[in-house]
């Protein structure tokens, strides 16, 4: 007798393809590109910003998103662009070529820039929570926007308090040669030259945001006596120049952006930084009545992530609910059709309220000024 050969569905398989089948049906899939550094002399910083948009998509999926009448997932797909404009638009044609449905990032202006043209030509929406640039919003690309302050605002708000506050009349400027560092630079010149005529600029100097030994910088500006030395750049670099500025004996303020303004600088500059000698402004931040659901959000970020924020993770967090949003007003996530809303959209997020002027700039954004003591950060005051 001759048995016919029947193949067989395993029963779990055929039980997880019918579920697969009426997953597909009844729920849409939205992805979301995040790209910072999560290598290099940054990285800690790349790194608060993909846990600030995995915190936000773990949230949306939890709530269970409705767009357009269909459930949506929301999946990350994260990229590092090691802080490197090459690795930033590969990155970026990455995301493009996977189709996502929009992009949070970069961090850095360097990255943001050019990644952005590629962002652009494929119609895909960008929010960067980090990039200060003024130039990333003033290339006439709709898809470009971000989440906070930009260097016309933050620098120009740090060469003020220079003059009003810490009473300069003689400043060194230094800068690392990166678009970031050179943008909040230029606008802490005009914005001290603005308020006092007089002040001296004593010394301009460049680095690069990859150097140690800043000896030979900091002998010249030392010889010019200044009241203040701004940094144009991040926390890798500031912690060893206040190290080697302590070694050489200057004891000038030390002001930067919000590159240099982490809970990680008191770390990288060890015994160097005193009480009160370093002021950096955060692009960003909320005023008293929105204090108790930022500290909330923080605590819930150590929670799941088992380290403090760094930084600009908030403000990655409300890039990813602020996308989501225009989604939802426009009953689609096809980046054609939410742009529009986007565009216009009005998000009262855990770092205030965001909405965008015709560049894509926050309107009447915040800024935080910030001071170290004991080691810790400490709120000076928020300003706009």
């Amino acid at each position: 007798m001759q048995f016919k050969t029947i193949k067989m569905i395993p029963l779990a398989g055929a039980i997880a393809f019918a579920f697969a089948g009426t997953v597909s049906a009844q729920e849409q899939i939205v992805k979301i590109g995040h790209v910072g550094p999560i290598s290099g002399a940054i990285a800690h910083l790349g790194k608060d910003n993909e846990n600030g948009a995995k915190m936000a998509i773990d949230d949306l999926n939890a709530k269970g998103v409705m767009i357009g009448g269909k459930k949506v997932k929301f999946e990350l797909l994260a990229e590092d662009d090691a802080a490197d404009p090459k690795q930033g638009t590969a990155a970026a044609q990455k995301l493009v070529d996977a189709k996502v449905n929009g992009v949070i990032g970069h961090l850095n202006s360097g990255t943001t820039i050019p990644a952005s043209k590629i962002y652009y030509d494929a119609g895909i929406p960008q929010i960067s929570p980090s990039a200060t640039n003024p130039k990333y919003t003033l290339q006439g690309f709709n898809t470009a926007f971000r989440v906070c302050a930009n260097d016309g605002q933050l620098g120009g708000t740090l060469g003020r308090y220079a003059v009003q506050v810490s009473k300069a009349t003689k400043v060194a400027v230094i800068d690392d040669a990166t678009a970031y560092g050179q943008g909040v630079a230029t606008e802490f010149t005009k914005g001290a030259k603005s308020k006092l005529a007089s002040v001296n600029i004593v010394a301009t100097e460049h680095t690069t945001d990859k150097a140690t030994d800043f000896n030979a910088i900091l002998t010249k500006i030392k010889g010019t006596n200044p009241d203040v030395i701004f940094f144009g750049g991040m926390d890798a670099v500031a912690g060893p120049m206040l190290r080697q500025m302590k070694a050489l004996g200057i004891k000038a303020k030390f002001m930067g952006g919000d590159g240099i303004c982490t809970e990680a600088l008191a770390t990288l500059a060890g015994d160097a930084m005193a009480d009160g000698q370093v002021v950096c402004a955060e692009a960003g931040g909320v005023e008293e009545s929105g204090k108790k659901a930022m500290e909330d959000w923080k605590a819930a970020y150590k929670k799941k992530f088992g380290i403090d924020v760094q930084i600009y993770a908030p403000y990655v967090y409300d890039a990813v609910m602020t996308m989501v949003e225009a989604m939802k007003k426009a009953g689609s996530a096809e980046p054609a059709k939410y742009l529009p809303f986007l565009a216009k959209v009005k998000y009262k997020g855990i770092t205030g309220n965001i909405e965008f002027d015709k560049n894509g700039d926050m309107k009447d954004g915040t800024m935080t000024l910030y001071t170290y003591k004991g080691g810790k950060r400490e709120l000076i005051m928020v300003t706009h």
